[in-house]
């Protein structure tokens, strides 16, 4: 016994690569000692960041260097391959997954490996992983390439262009091929909100009442037809509001007709990529980016008590909305035994509306029906509980029976004193059988879930109602809402911009680099954000717009299915981009950098506002007429501070005013000449410091020889 452990210990073991530390760990307990499991850390390769790192004159060759503090961890990949039978690149099973096994070839030199294989599983658990290393394969090359384009085209955009806004718009600026053309759908959004001219109009209902048995039912109906109008009724005034009114006063109600329907509700689609950012934020306000960050910790693996860790949802970058058979059976087998048989009636299959999904992936599911949300919960923070049972539930509802529900409309003639005969309509739902509704209801569906309840009485035609009151209520019409971070992802999504990899990331940017503010949730763009998109807009429309955009992203899906050569792809575009650059360096006007700064309500002593700027702690207010007056202070509280914030925001106050070079000059001066000394002393400290370290690396290298 001791000599086969012996010759086991000194037998290969075969080397597995993934990209995290977490999901090295899941996947290592399931493959057991035979296998050694080693964590790139995501990239090792990418383009430099100090230059364009693409020879444009050679078929785009990209120009990568290693990734930075990635030395020692290539080093240690060649040391294990050497050392294993066989290496196995089990990166993430989407085109940034199979570059990352690519680059990993390359950085490590893994191409003399013999036995070099790709295996992809789109969850972690024992028998996925077991199947995928049961079938490899080798790297897909086109899937690559769509990668590549990808990332260069990206990059030759954002390289190109940054330099046009440093010296057209204003210096440190830059832009992204699709984070722009998000930022326009932004701003002209908020366009659209500003051209926005109320009209009013007048909601006109009437409290009813009749009697069915002993008990009295109150319910409420809305004018549906007014006399003289064909059509829908229309009352856009006070006076023809109040004529109405004053008819629907002196009334006599006789139920006209009724009509009873049953309706169907289908439950929704398991969750892709999208729809569970949008989910979340809707009823989480969770950010794209915590989304995918906690679903990333779910997808890579949980240590459920004593046991191993285990993946508890499949992978969290997809566009499809299909299931797997054996997801399908399992789920059919939990209603049955949970919720009965009358809650299942075989699998439901839903169509996704992506033209680029790829039905061999799956939708965004728990990896097993059996791990339901209370048996995982003592094993999970607050948010993975809450996002996974999100999960959990959306999935099993959608393979349960659909809801049904009695739909009931009852028509009212309203005849007045005077003859004019008006209509007027209540509607109700009634559920006669939950289905999935048991279950998951979506949050906007329960906003609505009143009324999916609201029950009228029994009525019949020809049945006398008796009038309560009539109500008369002015409203004006709205304008567009600005986009959530939920429905400005769904918007993209529809105008097919980006994909399940990039949608976090977009909004994560444009908020980043201060062209958008949240006001309640929702995106407003700044001044800078507004001159930036005008900018690019005028002079780089076909960069802007989201049809063009649209189609290169098709172009790279065809990439990847190998329909399209992705350097003639990179040609076609870089070429006319190119000149259209030289143009603009050329010939377009600089923009007022006035423009670009957000004034608040503020006014320096000097009499012009304060506007927002931003420094290495934030943002400050400063005067207006910056460098001249350089009054500056921390921003204001909000309207409800009291107290002590509100007094200490006074005195804060009291004091920058005094520095107004308009109205003190002295003492501005006085702070100028204090300034500029502090900015001499750190001068001589860091000429010190240089000269310091300059004598310690000299002696370093004489101690070295």
């Amino acid at each position: 016994d001791f000599m086969a452990r012996g010759a086991s210990s000194l037998a290969k073991r075969d080397l597995v690569i993934v990209e995290s530390p977490a999901k090295a760990r899941t996947v290592g307990r399931f493959l057991g000692d035979k296998y050694v499991v080693k964590a790139s850390m995501g990239h090792v390769r990418d383009l430099p960041t100090g230059a364009l790192g693409i020879d444009v004159e050679n078929d785009f060759a990209p120009e990568y260097v290693n990734v930075k503090n990635r030395a020692t961890l290539i080093a240690e990949i060649k040391r294990a391959a050497k050392q294993a039978d066989s290496v196995y690149l089990a990166t993430d099973p989407d085109r940034e997954g199979e570059a990352i096994s690519w680059h990993l070839v390359e950085a490590a030199d893994l191409g003399k490996v013999n036995n070099l294989k790709r295996v992809v599983f789109h969850e972690i658990t024992d028998s996925a992983v077991a199947e995928a290393f049961a079938d490899p394969r080798d790297i897909d090359m086109e899937l690559v390439n769509a990668q590549q384009a990808r990332r260069l085209l990206d990059r030759l955009v954002g390289f190109t262009l940054s330099p046009v806004l440093w010296k057209k718009v204003k210096a440190g600026l830059s832009a992204g091929r699709v984070q722009s053309v998000a930022l326009r759908i932004i701003v002209d959004r908020e366009r659209e909100i500003e051209a926005f001219k109320p009209e009013e109009y007048w909601v006109i209902s009437v409290d009813l009442e009749t009697e069915a048995g002993t008990r009295t039912y109150n319910f409420n109906a809305a004018l549906s037809a007014v006399a003289g109008q064909k059509g829908k009724p229309v009352v856009d005034n006070g006076t023809t509001a109040t004529a109405i009114k004053n008819d629907l006063e002196s009334a006599s109600y006789i139920v006209s007709s009724i009509t009873r329907r049953e309706v169907r509700q289908r439950p929704r689609s398991p969750f892709t990529t999208s729809t569970l950012q949008q989910q979340a934020a809707r009823s989480f306000r969770f950010s794209a980016q915590r989304t995918m960050r906690i679903a990333q910790d779910l997808y890579e693996g949980i240590e459920l008590g004593s046991s191993d860790p285990v993946g508890l949802i499949t992978y969290m970058r997809t566009d499809s909305v299909n299931l797997a058979q054996n997801a399908l059976d399992e789920a059919e087998a939990f209603i049955r035994t949970a919720y009965g048989p009358e809650y299942t009636s075989g699998p439901k299959r839903y169509k996704t509306k992506s033209k680029s999904a790829q039905e061999a992936h799956e939708a965004v599911r728990p990896t097993s029906a059996e791990n339901t949300p209370e048996k995982v919960a003592p094993f999970l923070s607050s948010e993975q509980l809450r996002l996974y049972t999100m999960i959990w539930k959306r999935t099993i509802a959608s393979q349960m029976t659909d809801a049904i529900l009695d739909n009931t409309g009852v028509e009212i003639e309203a005849t007045a004193s005077n003859g004019n005969m008006h209509s007027v309509r209540a509607t109700g739902s009634v559920i006669k059988f939950d289905g999935f509704r048991k279950l998951y209801i979506e949050t906007r569906d329960e906003d609505a879930e009143d009324e999916d309840n609201k029950q009228l009485p029994a009525m019949n035609e020809g049945d006398a109602l008796e009038k309560k009151s009539v109500n008369a209520d002015q409203k004006f019409t709205q304008p567009p809402p600005r986009f959530t971070e939920a429905n400005l992802i769904r918007f993209l999504e529809e105008q097919g911009i980006g994909r399940p990899s990039t949608y976090a990331s977009i909004v994560g940017t444009i908020e980043r680099r201060q062209y958008v503010d949240r006001e309640k949730t929702r995106f407003k763009p700044t001044p800078l954000g507004t001159g930036v998109s005008d900018f690019l807009t005028q002079h780089f429309s076909n960069i802007m717009d989201t049809g063009f955009t649209s189609g290169m992203e098709s172009k790279l899906d065809s990439v990847a299915e190998g329909e399209q050569d992705w350097v003639e792809m990179l040609r076609e575009f870089f070429g006319p981009f190119e000149k259209r650059v030289e143009d603009t360096l050329a010939n377009a006007d600089r923009v007022d950098h006035k423009t670009l700064v957000q004034k608040s309500d503020e006014k320096c002593e000097g009499g012009d506002n304060l506007v927002f700027r931003t420094g290495r702690y934030g943002k400050f207010l400063s005067c207006g007429r910056f460098p001249e007056c350089r009054v500056t202070i921390s921003t204001r509280p909000g309207e409800r501070a009291t107290g002590e914030v509100k007094e200490n925001w006074e005195i804060t106050w009291k004091t920058a005013m005094e520095k107004c070079a308009i109205v003190h000059p002295e003492a501005a001066a006085a702070v100028a000449a204090e300034a500029e000394a502090k900015r001499g002393a750190r001068g001589k400290r860091r000429s010190a410091n240089g000269k310091t370290a300059g004598k310690s690396k000299r002696r370093t290298k004489a101690a070295a020889k």
